[in-house]
């Protein structure tokens, strides 16, 4: 199984690809997880938000493969405890397909993603910058796969 990152935005400062990195380097063989990056859309004052993030969706939309399960990040999914994640992560290695999680840009994910997902995820009930969820986003399944493994790194 892997976990694929599918983030919005290309070109994050160096704090933010070390702190992937970090975490993403960490995941064993077995569960690696890899970052995709989407273009941002095109945003001007003369055209609307929603054509950028309408733009950013089908570029999302089409890094998803047809069996993988799509989990999108949004402020007003549910929140998971880190026990409840390493639950979900031992029920996905078991189900065999890869996982996507989709980050949006800076004004979230469009319609169409939220509707292809099969959960919303909430990392925090504050609305968290785009790249910083990178970051804890890695952690946390870094953080889960701890727990099923019986690793020292999870100390709750």
């Amino acid at each position: 199984m892997k976990l694929r990152m599918l983030a919005v935005g290309q070109k994050m400062p160096a704090w933010v690809t070390a702190g992937y990195d970090e975490y993403a380097h960490r995941m064993p063989p077995d569960c690696r997880l890899e970052l995709t990056e989407i273009p941002l859309g095109q945003r001007s004052k003369s055209q609307p938000v929603e054509r950028a993030m309408a733009a950013e969706a089908d570029k999302l939309l089409a890094a998803v493969g047809e069996r993988d399960r799509l989990i999108a990040l949004d402020v007003t999914g549910k929140s998971w405890r880190t026990e409840q994640l390493a639950t979900q992560l031992a029920e996905w290695r078991q189900d065999g397909r890869d996982v996507c999680f989709a980050i949006g840009g800076p004004d979230g994910l469009a319609r169409s993603v939220l509707d292809r997902a099969e959960r919303r995820w909430s990392l925090s009930a504050l609305t968290l910058p785009h790249p910083l969820v990178r970051i804890v986003l890695a952690e946390q399944l870094y953080r889960a796969w701890s727990i099923l493994a019986n690793h020292p790194y999870h100390r709750a």
